[in-house]
């Protein structure tokens, strides 16, 4: 079975890609918009929850005790 799917990738590559081209494209479209959603989360997210936290600390919010 691999062998075959091998010699179809060597003897028919623009089968292949049309065979294979799609899922991969997907996969590659899936992992950028990973990474930039971590990005994302990292370097705009967390920094502003960061400050926010920090200046409810400094200034103090009133607390229910």
């Amino acid at each position: 079975m691999i062998t075959a799917i091998l010699r179809l990738v060597a003897l028919r590559p623009l089968l292949t890609l049309a065979i294979f081209g799609v899922p991969i494209l997907m996969l590659i479209a899936v992992g950028l918009l990973t990474i930039v959603a971590l990005k994302v989360l990292i370097f705009v997210v967390l920094p502003i929850v960061v400050v926010v936290w920090a200046a409810k600390k400094v200034f103090g919010s009133p607390t229910t005790e």
